[in-house]
């Protein structure tokens, strides 16, 4: 009923037909949807014969959302950071709901919340990957509020598909993807699922009973630290661990203090990337290990050397002027 008033909203006459096939029913049940309307005391007209449907009556307008300013804020700054850092369903479900939003805001607050949605940047960028359909994530979080066991249909990174019952402990998101921790009836023990790669949920007539003080963030992050990697990394930061911990957070490394500083223990595909992590940082640190660090170090120190050192070029000179050279380094 609901996306029948969209639609009627959004159109100025629509048949009969039109609005079955649209809604995935049939006319009568239109018919009778526009009564459930009309007792709800919205004027829906309508019209016989070839050019006939259905519309709202003329000049009617739904009544503006009524939204102080700090809370259309937070709606529409909301929307637009889960559109942004890969939060959402699908951006069309986000951009649909801006549209709705704006258009039953009061004209006062239209303009500015639209120039904060044009005017704002992030410096995290959107998730590359599929997101997770609404009705998924929907059937897990009233799972795990109501304590109740999911059956789910799973695939994993090796295409490999599994029918699992699962006690679903919470949904959690980290780092662009959606998860799902819970104890896994299959292997009779906590696991994680990604949210984007369960393919089907059904919740079961058996409830369950969370362990006390399960925590599911330190769970799921404990267990994709676990994954393995090409290298181990092992260095002691001489600085305050609070601040380091604000810089470095537990999803990136474990931190613990010794008696030189604070030791970070982390995992690496790459080196190179964790050499500009620590590059990056004000206070000065102490490699334990691997040994190719302190190469990747030197490397990124002599990378940095040399940009230090380029001149402007001459305007003119070939392959120099206003760009720099083509076979420099993208990070100089």
């Amino acid at each position: 009923m609901l996306t029948l008033l969209e639609l009627l909203q959004s159109h100025a006459t629509l048949t009969g037909a039109e609005l079955a096939e649209r809604l995935g029913t049939d006319v009568r049940t239109v018919r009778r949807y526009t009564a459930q309307l009309r007792d709800l005391g919205i004027p829906v007209e309508a019209e016989r014969g070839r050019y006939g449907g259905y519309r709202l009556a003329r000049g009617y307008r739904m009544p503006p959302l009524v939204l102080t300013n700090d809370e259309a804020l937070a709606v529409v700054l909301g929307l637009v950071a889960a559109e942004r850092v890969g939060m959402g369903t699908t951006v069309l479900a986000s951009a649909g709901a801006l549209a709705k939003i704006e258009r039953v805001l009061p004209q006062a607050l239209r303009e500015p919340l639209a120039a904060i949605r044009e005017s704002l940047t992030f410096t995290t960028g959107a998730v590359v990957g599929q997101s997770p359909g609404s009705e998924t994530l929907l059937a897990l979080a009233q799972a795990t509020r109501a304590r109740t066991t999911v059956s789910i249909g799973y695939q994993s990174w090796r295409q490999q598909h599994t029918e699992r019952d699962v006690d679903p402990y919470g949904v959690v998101f980290h780092h662009g993807r959606w998860y799902l921790v819970g104890h896994d009836h299959l292997r009779d023990t906590p696991r994680t699922f990604r949210v984007d790669r369960i393919e089907s949920v059904t919740r079961q007539a058996r409830d369950f009973t969370v362990p006390d003080g399960f925590d599911a963030v330190a769970h799921l992050t404990s267990a994709l630290a676990q994954v393995p990697y090409r290298w181990q990394v092992e260095v002691t930061i001489h600085g305050p661990i609070d601040a380091i911990a604000r810089r470095l957070p537990r999803s990136v490394a474990t931190l613990t203090t010794d008696a030189t500083g604070v030791r970070m223990s982390a995992r690496a595909e790459r080196l190179d990337g964790m050499a500009h992590l620590l590059a990056s940082l004000e206070w000065p640190f102490t490699i334990h290990g691997p040994d190719e660090l302190r190469q990747a170090l030197k490397t990124l120190a002599r990378r940095l050397a040399e940009a230090a050192e380029r001149e402007p070029a001459e305007a003119g000179e070939p392959g120099r002027g206003g760009a720099p050279p083509t076979s420099c380094p993208q990070a100089t």
